[in-house]
């Protein structure tokens, strides 16, 4: 484990050293803000306002003069500044490190976080070997993880964000077989020691953001991107781990564009040659967000995904045509290089101040003489509607959602399984995959350090019995079981979810908060139930988004 983080440590020190050497190089300043749902739902009120026509659809945001205020507001919860004493500061008011100069500042904190909890529907026994800090023999569940992040601004037009996070867990059941299922702890990173009872990896992220002027932003590096207003996205999501990625985003007028290079592996598939583990394969993403007034918004989006080798495993060079900056140019493929083509659009309506009805509409297979027929599989789509906005019934910081998605069974997936819209096994959209209907809804209030969230949902989906295809598992290649396409096929299962958390904010400045939680989670078909009620409760940091709610 310690050779792994030691490197880990040094990859994330290169980048680093990399940035600062540019400040040689550096003479409207965009501050990286990590995406993450429990913390940009704050932002509510300033984005879903009648008065404002910032672009919410595109995320990690950039904060500037729309989000300034609420930011500065936010990171100042509960901080007293009348504390002279250096160790109380540091430890609810400021970062570890903290540096401001004319053309320079830099931040770093140490992020740690440690939970221990039961599930009172798991009778299987607790294993001994796991003993994060300040855990009990009796302990089921935990998380034992130490990190950090720094983060900065080089002159006017350069900022930096870089975390890296080395974890112990004893998940839920539920979490525990899909980890073994895809070799990979969801959204995060390889499963260093599979044959142990407890998980054992690591996460990291690094972007170096350059905006030489208010209209045109670059950012490299290695994380998520988000597109949409929805808590969940099924054109692109958040649900995958950080990815290696290049995005260009120019703002014209009341006009967002953004190009996106991204490259990705699906280390469960043979490796076609003895250059890494894992096959590999590009993936191009365009999307333009249209401000047609301050209320109503339109996107157009479009991805393709391209493998470095044919099915039958002979690589292929990198195609300039991977280049294009045009939208929907992309949906076409490049000829040498045969994938996955996929097209979507969005859609936001600010119906009163600071509530928004949105939207999604995806389509990955399309026949025009079948398109408005539900049972077939000439046409795999999906699409989303949703409600959100602030201080519902007048009541300040009261941040709510409710929202509806469905996928055909099949969409995303591929005859050649490399170039299915996933990365690491998982999807790219919605964490379902495909196949599938969910209802989900979240609010969430705050009161001074206090944070008080709550969600339920409701999801059916179609499962596979051994040898199927009903269109759940977009990574299986492309090859209907049915001749007919209507969700839900297969083995019909109701996944119904609730959680509720409670937290008190300890220090603002990297999210660090005593958290108390509580998952009900029952997945139920004619062949199974399975049932966990699991209480957690300690000490959390960072802003990172993990999904546990499929």
């Amino acid at each position: 484990m310690q050779k792994n983080y030691t490197r880990l440590a040094g990859k994330v020190s290169l980048l680093l050293c990399i940035i600062m050497l540019s400040v040689t190089v550096i003479k409207a300043q965009s501050v990286y803000l990590p995406q993450s749902y429990q913390f940009y739902q704050k932002f509510n009120a300033d984005v879903y306002s009648k008065g404002s026509s910032m672009h919410t659809a595109l995320r990690p945001f950039l904060i500037d003069s729309t989000l300034q205020g609420r930011y500065d507001q936010l990171m100042n919860v509960g901080v007293d500044s009348s504390r002279k004493n250096w160790f109380l500061r540091k430890l609810f008011n400021e970062h570890l490190i903290a540096v401001k100069a004319r053309d320079f500042t830099f931040y770093g904190d140490i992020l740690l976080e440690n939970t221990f909890g039961h599930d009172f529907n798991d009778k299987t026994t607790t294993p001994v070997n796991f003993k994060p800090i300040g855990f009990g023999p009796n302990s089921r569940i935990g998380l034992n993880t130490r990190g950090f992040q720094f983060g900065g601004t080089v002159g006017t037009k350069f900022s930096f964000y870089t975390s890296a996070y080395e974890n112990q867990a004893a998940f839920p059941n539920y979490f525990t077989d899909y980890v073994k299922q895809i070799s990979f702890i969801p959204g995060q990173a390889y499963d260093r020691l599979p044959a142990k009872s407890y998980r054992d990896y690591s996460y990291a992220t690094a972007i170096l953001s350059y905006t030489p002027s208010k209209y045109l932003n670059f950012t490299l590096g290695q994380d998520k991107t988000f597109i949409g207003d929805g808590y969940r996205s099924i054109l692109l999501s958040d649900n995958t781990a950080p990815a290696p990625l290049l995005r260009v985003t120019a703002n014209v007028g009341n006009v967002q564009y953004m190009i996106m290079w991204t490259y990705m592996q699906d280390h469960n598939l043979p490796k076609f040659d003895t250059f890494g583990n894992n096959r590999r394969k590009w993936g191009l993403f365009h999307y333009l967000d249209w401000n047609v007034n301050k209320s109503l918004s339109l996107g157009f989006f479009n991805a393709y995904i391209a493998p470095e080798a044919d099915a039958k495993g002979n690589r292929r060079g990198f195609d300039v045509n991977f280049i294009n900056p045009i939208l929907f140019s992309s949906s076409l493929g490049p000829s040498s290089q045969p994938g996955n083509a996929l097209v979507g659009f969005t859609g936001k309506y600010k119906i009163f101040d600071k509530t928004a009805i949105y939207g999604q509409f995806l389509i990955d297979r399309f026949k025009g003489d079948n398109f408005f027929k539900s049972n077939n599989t000439d046409n795999t789509n999906g699409f989303q509607l949703g409600i959100r906005g602030a201080d519902l019934a007048g009541v300040k910081d009261l941040n709510y959602l409710l929202e509806y998605n469905t996928v055909k069974p099949y969409t995303y997936s591929n005859t050649n399984a490399l170039s299915a819209y996933t990365y690491y096994s998982q999807p790219l959209g919605d964490p379902f995959g495909a196949n599938f209907r969910e209802l989900t809804g979240i609010m969430n209030y705050s009161a001074g350090r206090f944070d008080f969230q709550g969600q339920l949902m409701y999801a059916k989906y179609g499962l596979d019995a051994a040898g199927d295809n009903n269109g759940k598992d977009v990574t299986k290649p492309y090859a209907p079981t049915l001749t007919t396409n209507t969700v839900g096929q297969g083995i019909g299962t109701n996944l119904y979810y609730a959680e509720g958390t409670v937290s008190f904010m300890v220090n603002p400045k990297y999210n660090m908060r005593l958290e108390l939680n509580g998952i009900y989670r029952r997945e139920s078909n004619t062949l199974a139930t399975k049932n966990a009620t699991i209480i957690s409760f300690g000490l959390r940091s960072s802003f990172r988004n993990l999904y546990h709610d499929f």
